[in-house]
């Protein structure tokens, strides 16, 4: 019988265990009171891969004694599902993490659906998709949507630990000795994946000779082997890394293309290419913006180009969007005016939409505003007819404004003071 995986055999046995998403299942958070309570609902859960979906489902069926079983919306098929049915109508309850659920076919779906209705099936799917765009209808109605978040440096740290330790499950029957240097490495390059960090890490101890005393002992070198990334000059809680995507992102920001370059250099020695991708695109739009609107897709361009390509070809698409990043001119003013937006609707500086502005499309649309006093632009010969659109506490309120560091947004300011000026 072959030997688990580290990950498998240290999936959470209670929410207690489950490492990071503590804004789910945190004392007082909604599955923990689900939980608690024993009245749990179907739900989705969506985040990248690693983050903990099926270790929650795991968890969940452990704290609550239901019986918990697997399958895959791909490589199932219905009659494993019927399977899954027969058991819940004899014990009354089954739990069913079903993997990849955006994959669901309709006669799939429409077999599990009345099961879903009567609570004798509830489902956990788990997907990388977002489940508002890729999931059926029919079965999104029915279930919690929940986002898992990708786990924190710290939170892996914490799992590769506890592996350490644990003599029924992990690695705690052999004598080892890991240096804070390998796992902030192994926590890192994981990019947020528990599972990797954990294979890697059971890899590195597995394959290890131990010395004298029969002490394994893993640097950040053989750490680095095991999961298949250089290492990095890590400090012992992997804050180098982030200091050097930080630095990246501020030399481009201050025009330096030589350092920007440099840093560049360092994260794609780390083979760190999810990392350098994220952050150029975040780049294009917060920092470069509307000073230079097609940034933003050319960095996606280059960062698609790069994934498609690899290492170590793919340092030629990066190096040209960093050269273009840093020597594109500079606008913020969207970023400002929508976290503006933001701050005040968290204040409850909200208020109601004004009534000609309200949806009225079973009536149509267009129509119905008319009919209530809104003014339709398009029956306007200059495609602009002064109203209020903003709610009554909100009047006179500016989020958006302009810079005028590049061609295009000089251009949008014109229009926006011209129309400021009618206002």
């Amino acid at each position: 019988m072959s030997i688990k995986p580290l990950a498998f055999r240290m999936r959470p046995r209670s929410i207690e265990e489950v490492i990071g998403q503590q804004h789910l299942v945190g004392e007082g958070k909604i599955i923990e009171r689900m939980v608690k309570a024993k009245q749990l609902s179907s739900m989705i859960l969506y985040g990248p891969p690693g983050v903990g979906k099926t270790s929650i489902a795991s968890a969940i069926a452990g704290s609550t004694q239901f019986a918990f079983r697997t399958l895959n919306a791909v490589t199932n098929n219905k009659k494993d599902m019927e399977v899954v049915a027969a058991e819940a109508k004899m014990s009354g309850k089954v739990i069913l993490l079903l993997d990849e659920v955006h994959r669901l076919d309709k006669a799939k779906q429409d077999f599990l659906l009345p099961y879903l209705e009567n609570g004798m099936i509830t489902l956990i799917g788990a997907t990388t998709s977002n489940p508002f765009h890729a999931i059926n209808p029919a079965i999104r109605s029915r279930c919690q949507i929940f986002e898992l978040k990708s786990l924190e440096v710290a939170d892996i740290i914490t799992a590769l630990n506890r592996a350490l330790i644990d003599d029924n499950r992990g690695l705690g029957s052999y004598q080892t000795d890991v240096s804070s240097e390998a796992l902030a490495h192994l926590a890192t390059a994981s990019n947020g994946d528990v599972r990797s960090a954990l294979n890697a890490l059971e890899l590195a101890v597995i394959s290890t000779t131990p010395d004298e005393s029969g002490t394994i002992h893993i640097d950040v070198d053989i750490a680095a082997e095991c999961i298949q990334k250089k290492s990095f000059s890590h400090d012992k809680d992997g804050d180098a890394h982030y200091d050097v995507l930080s630095a990246l992102q501020k030399s481009i920001r201050g025009s330096d293309v030589n350092a920007a370059l440099h840093y560049l250099g360092r994260l794609i020695e780390a083979g760190d290419l999810v990392s350098i991708a994220r952050r150029l695109v975040v780049i294009a739009y917060e920092d470069i913006g509307l000073a230079n609107p097609q940034a933003g897709p050319r960095a996606l361009a280059a960062v698609e180009a790069a994934e498609r390509l690899g290492f170590p070809e793919a340092r030629i698409p990066l190096a040209n969007s960093v050269v273009e990043l840093c020597l594109s001119p500079k606008s913020n003013s969207a970023y400002l005016a929508i976290d503006a937006a933001l701050a005040d609707i968290r204040a409850g500086h909200s208020g109601d939409v004004p009534d000609h502005l309200k949806d009225g499309h079973y009536q149509g649309a267009k129509e119905l505003g008319r009919s209530i006093g809104y003014l339709y632009p398009h029956d306007f010969d200059n495609g602009w007819v002064e109203q209020q659109y903003l709610p009554n506490k909100l009047l006179g309120k500016q989020y958006y404004k302009p810079k005028k560091s590049g061609k295009f947004e000089q251009a949008l300011a014109a229009v926006y003071e011209k129309l400021t000026r009618k206002k």
